[in-house]
């Protein structure tokens, strides 16, 4: 490996990519141990912070993963597996949201897959001559050869007015930093922030990449625990440097977090210092009522608010947002000039475009519209089924279905007859106290869904091995 400094892709680009080819490739096979970060930061003459920026982006893509006590590892199922031919023979992308699973077909079962696994955009709904649009305006742009770590100027004056609207969060452009996505911001956060062995909460069950990003820079990670309207705040621990908070839709559970909870969490954050990290995830997606305003809004000194063009558009654009109070916003484009880490800026003006045309919003209304015919096929047959309970189907795009059955079992059943789905297990960071699936429906039309659930309910409604009978959950 090396590290080129005077190369087009950042540091932690660079490595990311070598990283990966060597598992692609099978030259660092699954179970392997890597290096420390110190270890291959002084074999490549970077910083620690940059190889724990990369070493937390593989986390978050699911190609690597910590064992307590005894380091990084290539992770099971990693390599050849990851980058197997996809449709017309090209490798199939990681899955987002860090599963590290893939769209395909079934080994051995020769069925498509029908895609429930969460975090997968429908961008066959992308307006394609807005999206041209977008790209030939990106294309006018004359390259630049220095690029500054806070953002385009003119796509942070266009998120202001953006988010007045979509969130109700009021910030002046100074108080935006544009990001390479969640993953990206929180990886500047714990660099900037963060000595080892801080206290940061994380909700349990939650983001996997939040927590592996967060370990990847050395945090203590603490679960907090969550109910059916978001994270407890009453039984938040002491000692927090901060807390990492899904308000609007709660990922996974999907809990929303009422406004006496969100209150009491500003409060709880005041007398102790703690900085609150809002990750606003699913908040331009409701169904049955209007989303709340975005924490943010409530104390701007305590919050900083963090969005993605990611679940909205695509992952591809690798365009975020951070929002914070001045200060902390200098601080964080310090470190983001240290470590060259920023979004493209064609990307930016892509997504400005997409912005300054309405383009942005009017897709996200036909969004709204298209992921509730999918979230009535879901609900129309799981919701109906005995061996079945829902949490969080009124927003966002994924639910959560509850059940007695093994549903480690389920997943794989239902994978070997063309369904993918994610069981809740992964977002536990420690015993597992809910068994369901994580069903998301922004990948398949609702055709099917309806073919895809009823699977589900089958083989939910199955009698167990030698014994008679239906189990009801």
């Amino acid at each position: 490996m090396a590290a080129d400094r005077s190369g087009p892709l950042p540091l932690t680009a660079q490595i990311v990519s070598q990283l990966r080819a060597a598992m692609s490739d099978g030259r660092l096979a699954a179970g392997e141990r890597l290096p420390s970060s110190r270890l291959l930061a002084g074999t490549l003459s970077v910083s620690r912070t940059v190889v724990n920026s990369a070493y937390a982006q593989l986390f978050a893509e699911g190609w690597i993963e910590g064992r307590h006590g005894s380091g990084t590892y290539v992770a099971d199922g990693a390599g050849r597996a990851m980058v197997r031919p996809g449709p017309g023979g090209q490798p199939a992308a990681a899955g987002h949201d860090g599963t590290g699973q893939q769209a395909g077909t079934p080994s051995g079962a020769g069925l498509p897959v029908i895609e429930l696994r969460p975090g997968i955009p429908w961008t066959a709904g992308i307006d394609r001559a807005a999206w041209r649009r977008a790209w030939r305006s990106a294309g006018t742009q004359a390259p630049a050869a220095v690029t500054g770590p806070l953002g385009s100027a003119a796509l942070r004056a266009a998120l202001t007015g953006y988010l007045r609207r979509s969130r109700g969060v009021r910030c002046e452009p100074t108080q935006i930093m544009v990001t390479r996505g969640v993953a990206g911001s929180l990886g500047l956060i714990a660099a900037a922030l963060l000595r080892p062995g801080d206290k940061v909460g994380i909700e349990e069950p939650g983001y996997p990449a939040a927590r592996a990003v967060f370990a990847a820079h050395g945090a203590q990670l603490v679960p907090c625990p969550v109910d059916a309207d978001g994270l407890v705040v009453d039984a938040l621990p002491a000692g927090l440097r901060l807390v990492y908070v899904t308000p609007a839709h709660q990922y996974p559970l999907g809990g929303r977090l009422p406004v006496p909870r969100r209150r009491a969490l500003i409060a709880w954050a005041n007398a102790t210092g703690a900085l609150i990290v809002e990750d606003d995830y699913d908040g331009e997606f409701r169904y049955d009522v209007g989303p709340l305003p975005a924490l943010f809004g409530l104390d701007p000194g305590a919050v900083v608010y963090l969005g993605t063009t990611t679940k909205i558009l695509t992952p591809e654009l690798r365009v975020g947002w951070l929002v914070a109070r001045p200060d902390l916003v200098s601080r964080l484009a310090e470190v983001a000039a240290g470590m060259g880490e920023w979004a493209g800026g064609p990307a930016q003006h892509a997504v400005l475009t997409l912005i300054s045309g309405g383009d942005l919003e009017r897709h996200i209304r036909r969004m709204r519209h298209e992921y509730a015919r999918r979230r009535e096929a879901m609900t129309g047959i799981l919701g109906n089924a005995a061996a079945w309970h829902l949490l969080g189907e009124e927003a966002g795009m994924h639910m959560v279905a509850r059940t007695s059955r093994d549903a480690e079992e389920i997943a794989a059943q239902a994978w070997g007859r063309g369904v993918a789905v994610v069981t809740l297990a992964r977002y536990f960071a420690g015993p597992v106290t809910v068994n369901g699936l994580v069903l998301g429906y922004g990948g398949a039309v609702p055709g099917e869904i309806l073919h895809a659930c009823r699977l589900l309910a089958e083989l939910a409604a199955a009698p167990r091995p030698g014994r008679a009978g239906r189990d009801t959950g």
